[in-house]
């Protein structure tokens, strides 16, 4: 699993830089404005809750937030925001799925075929791939705040089943309906967490090796990098002194 995780670490260092020069806001307005749809309130709102802490990460002013919220909600007009989850195989026969928040479907879907076909992989229907993820909460705790034992006892009395190390940070896996639980855990013991989101887990992962490999890490940055995808989650393994190579 190590050359998973440390595509984890790079993903995660990349989206501090995206963060820096403001590529994320558009992202995280749009989760806010979903999440909003089912109510303004934050504190009755697991994900509305969740999304603002991360805008608050990334300095977002408090006045994009609130917009973001009124959007939702219909207090204030905008294109209505469409949820979708693309699936598909990228090279080597690793599994992709591509998490999109867009105003419009066909165009959004266009783009994606065209960045999967251009990157050697291809989208599947709708059930092909996703049943080899599971729905899980992930926390992600720096692994200078706390040691193994004692954050895996916090996190199993509030519900988490998992706990993994990528790179500097410890990573919580829980179901998703303890989400809250073992946030609001880490807080009541004044641990900070980095990321918090319910995310799609591989159940397994597949080892890629040369071209596979270098042609899947092309194809999800290209993913990652549409402005209308929200997340990219995958099954694919690459050995860690590859990665390294493939990634200076």
């Amino acid at each position: 699993m190590s050359g998973h995780s440390k595509w984890a670490t790079i993903k995660h260092k990349k989206a501090a830089l995206d963060a820096k020069r403001g590529k994320s806001f558009t992202r995280i307005i749009k989760e806010i404005s979903i999440a909003a749809r089912h109510g303004g309130d934050p504190d009755g709102n697991p994900r509305l809750r969740t999304a603002i802490l991360a805008a608050k990460a990334v300095s977002m002013p408090s006045d994009n937030i609130k917009k973001a919220i009124m959007r939702g909600t219909g207090e204030l007009e905008g294109g209505q925001i469409e949820e979708v989850m693309f699936e598909g195989y990228g090279p080597g026969g690793a599994s992709i799925l591509v998490n999109v928040a867009t105003d419009n479907r066909n165009r959004t879907v266009s783009d994606i075929r065209h960045v999967f076909s251009k990157h050697g992989g291809n989208m599947g229907e709708q059930g092909s791939v996703a049943w080899k993820f599971d729905r899980k909460s992930q926390v992600f705790v720096p692994t200078d705040k706390a040691t193994e034992d004692d954050l895996m006892a916090i996190v199993l009395d509030a519900g988490g089943d998992d706990l993994r190390l990528e790179g500097e940070r410890w990573c919580v896996l829980s179901p998703p309906e303890a989400h809250e639980a073992v946030i609001k855990a880490l807080e009541d013991h004044h641990l900070p967490h980095e990321e918090a989101s319910i995310a799609m887990i591989p159940k397994n992962l597949i080892r890629l090796e040369g071209k596979s490999a270098s042609g899947m890490l092309k194809l999800t940055e290209a993913l990652e990098d549409h402005e209308d995808v929200q997340q990219v989650y995958s099954d694919f393994d690459i050995d860690e002194k590859e990665l390294e190579a493939l990634t200076q």
